[in-house]
């Protein structure tokens, strides 16, 4: 009885095990993905500039009533405090610590993906990118 107790952990580990070891992903979706991600990145950061633009107006003209001089002030001593400027330290160590297991941990979602999802979502989720593609050049381009 212990031996086929035995027998099938071992089986049940393997299994698990060969689970684990998902394929890498072709060039050819890396590229793809990367394309797809830096055109995003340009599209958030023209957002964010227009944004930027609209704003200042209004950034310029809070410093003449007092209660906008009162926020104002108080973010500069904000920004002087060494416990914010040790928060900003820290993270931004954290950030380039992270940085290789994100790109480990992208790189294993996308050999997923492309293993056992493209077959099946493939060509539909290429078709809904492509239609959402027209709207987002329309309304947020990637300039």
């Amino acid at each position: 009885m212990n031996t086929k107790i035995v027998l099938a952990l071992i089986l049940a580990l393997q299994v698990s095990v060969s689970l684990c070891e998902i394929p890498a992903p072709s060039q050819e979706l890396v590229d793809k993905y990367d394309a797809m991600k830096s055109v995003f990145y340009k599209r958030l950061l023209n957002a964010y500039g227009k944004l930027q633009a609209a704003a200042a107006p209004m950034v310029e003209s809070a410093g003449d009533n007092p209660s906008g001089q009162n926020v104002k002030d108080y973010v500069e001593t904000l920004q002087g405090r060494p416990e914010l400027q040790a928060v900003v330290r820290v993270a931004t160590g954290l950030g380039q610590e992270a940085g290789p297991l994100v790109d480990t941990a992208r790189t294993k979602v996308l050999g997923a993906y492309e293993h056992y999802m493209r077959p099946h979502v493939g060509d539909g989720l290429s078709d809904a990118i492509d239609a959402i593609k027209v709207y987002l050049d329309k309304y947020l381009p990637a300039e």
